[in-house]
């Protein structure tokens, strides 16, 4: 059953320049984009310190499978923690190996405990945590990138370049329209503060 209506909450609990936010509907919780390799008791330490618990994340989602986004994915998931894929991004979760070295300490990701989805199912089980919005393809960075955006505009958009450096990234800029055109408002990036959405 669907939870009751709660207010959205957002905390960053990220390091080493990267963000990691929570997405909140009460007590329940999406994590979005996951952590560094071989860091679960700095991730740990951060939810604990934003009064986070860790058992309360429903899902963890990574914008894109690269080492600073999804490292501990296998690690998180080991700790209950299911890992929620976009369809579109299962091929690129087994190349995450060739960006590590042994002293990364990274848990190679297995299938077992993944939630595997389409865009098109994501508004129906965010609905059922209590979150009103949807994940969308928004490639620019890496082919397999996405978007988390809320009803409310506020948009979860990982390492897409911002809009003033992607003069030369038509890809980029096609996946900006398709956010505002969809009411993304405010950006919360992986990288640097949250912004204001140019709108056109």
């Amino acid at each position: 059953m669907p939870h009751p209506p709660a207010p959205i909450t957002i905390v960053n609990v990220g390091y080493r320049s990267t963000n990691y936010w929570v997405i909140s509907a009460g007590a329940s919780r999406l994590l979005v984009d996951i952590g560094w390799p071989g860091t679960l008791g700095m991730l740990k330490a951060n939810l604990r310190q934003m009064g986070v618990p860790l058992h309360e994340l429903r899902y963890a989602l990574a914008t894109h499978y690269h080492i600073d986004h999804a490292g501990l994915a296998e690690e998180l998931k080991r700790a209950g923690v299911p890992l929620l894929v976009l369809d579109v991004q299962t091929p690129a979760i087994p190349l995450m190996k060739r960006w590590t070295k042994p002293s990364d300490h990274y848990v190679e990701i297995t299938e077992n405990g993944n939630v595997v989805i389409s865009f098109a199912q994501s508004r129906q089980l965010l609905r059922q945590m209590g979150i009103g919005g949807e994940i969308l393809s928004t490639p620019g960075h890496t082919e397999h990138c996405v978007s988390l955006l809320l009803d409310d505009g506020s948009a979860f958009t990982g390492d897409l370049p911002p809009e003033a450096m992607a003069f030369d990234n038509p890809v980029a800029l096609a996946s900006w329209r398709l956010l505002r055109s969809k009411g993304a408002r405010r950006v919360y990036p992986a990288h640097g503060p949250v912004r204001l959405i140019d709108v056109e």
